[in-house]
């Protein structure tokens, strides 16, 4: 696994976020949780779709939201292959950032490593 984020590996599908968010599993680090849900994709060579979210009623100002999204995808696209490499399942990915204040991108990519360690071990 590479250290890219192609289109073909974000979470676009209305449908799929919904289903994700009814049925979904979670787990947490504070300020960063993540919900999974087992899928299968039309496209087989992609075994996670991922996307990322931040909360309109924490941060009011599109500017902050949109910082917080880049620093955790550019997070999550430095670690995932560390994590992911070995897990043979399709996966769909929610990380929702919870905290209320802002936040750099030390503390966040601790968090993704802490996240994703505690989502590779419930998952294998």
């Amino acid at each position: 696994m590479s250290f890219s984020y192609p289109k073909k590996e974000k979470l676009k599908s209305q449908k799929l976020i919904e289903q994700l968010f009814s049925e979904g599993k979670s787990v947490s680090a504070y300020p960063l949780r993540m919900v999974y849900l087992k899928t299968e994709f039309e496209d087989t060579t992609v075994t996670f779709q991922t996307g990322v979210s931040v909360s309109k009623r924490n941060f009011k100002k599109a500017v902050d939201r949109n910082r917080i999204k880049r620093l955790l995808r550019e997070s999550y696209r430095l670690n995932k292959s560390a994590y992911f490499n070995n897990i043979l399942s399709s996966y769909a990915l929610m990380i929702l950032y919870i905290g209320k204040d802002g936040t750099d991108f030390d503390s966040v990519d601790k968090k993704m490593k802490e996240l994703l360690h505690t989502f590779s071990k419930k998952v294998s």
